[in-house]
């Protein structure tokens, strides 16, 4: 730092005493004896060559200076506890904060967390949606989802669902457009996921299909893509696993056999360098308990 800061006790110990306008006060809020606090004050005075507090018959005073102090440190210890209060899991409930994709929560994740729910009351899950890559350095997270082959260095990943690719559409686009081969994709709209971009073409590709897989609307997520397809606006390319609910219950059509299997898949991955949470512990034996009975 290029100006070294004051003693941190003097200064916490002026603070109080400033505030309370009492050395005795201040003594019994810090759980020490007046002469403790004394002796801080002065030290804290003596770093800075000024007279803090003026010593009168039945108490103390804060001087310029000290005034000065008081105001300019009294905001800062406050968002001291302030961000200390938000990281800190100190006399709180036990937190499972977990990064993920959008359309992975709402597909996937989400319809299986009151399970976890039910069974871990005590732990509070915190979800949260982002398509970077979690800094597990400077981020409060416990863990993230991710998508590819499961081989970064630096995490462990255990891997929740394979990547398949299936085009959907409504019942209603189907009749109309009559979608008997994968060709019949170029009088039809595709709708892409910019998080994806790379699914229809691998799917197209797969299918040996002579079509534009690079037209259509584009979406930021796949589960916008997914809606504007319930809304019979064109083909939607999904992720297989996050659509089979829908098309079970005939929400969805699945006009073609065609599967691309991409060989990848969504991965839970948490710090090789940092021994996991409690919640995390519970969540990963929940998890793998859950992953066996699909098996």
């Amino acid at each position: 730092m290029k100006y070294p800061l004051p003693p941190l006790n003097p200064l916490r110990t002026f603070e109080a005493a400033a505030r309370l306008c009492s050395l005795t006060s201040a003594a019994e809020e810090l759980n020490v004896s007046q002469v403790a606090v004394s002796r801080q004050v002065r030290v804290l005075e003596d770093y800075l060559g000024v007279a803090l507090f003026r010593r009168l018959h039945r108490g103390i005073e804060l001087t310029r200076e000290g005034r000065e102090l008081y105001e300019g440190i009294t905001e800062a210890f406050q968002d001291i506890s302030n961000a200390a209060r938000k990281v800190s899991r100190r006399g709180r409930r036990d937190i499972l904060s977990i990064q993920s994709y959008t359309t992975f929560s709402q597909r996937w994740l989400i319809p299986r967390l009151a399970n976890f729910h039910d069974t871990n009351e005590s732990i509070e899950v915190r979800l949260s949606s982002s398509v970077a890559p979690v800094d597990f350095e400077t981020q409060n997270i416990d863990a993230s989802i991710r998508s590819g082959h499961g081989d970064w260095p630096d995490l462990h990943a255990e891997k929740l669902v394979d990547i398949e690719l299936i085009p959907i559409c409504s019942p209603t686009l189907m009749e109309s457009a009559k979608l008997n081969s994968p060709q019949d994709l170029s009088r039809v709209r595709l709708l892409h996921s910019m998080a994806r971009p790379n699914d229809w073409a691998n799917w197209v590709s797969s299918a040996g299909a002579n079509i534009d897989a690079d037209a259509g609307i584009r979406f930021d997520n796949s589960a916008l893509a997914y809606e504007a397809a319930s809304m019979n606006i064109g083909v939607a390319i999904a992720v297989k696993v996050f659509v089979e609910r829908q098309i079970q219950n005939g929400s969805f059509i699945a006009p073609f056999d065609t599967t691309c299997k991409t060989g990848e898949g969504y991965y839970l991955t948490w710090p090789r360098n940092m021994r996991p949470s409690e919640p995390l512990l519970k969540f990963l034996s929940w998890m793998r308990e859950l992953l066996s009975k699909t098996e």
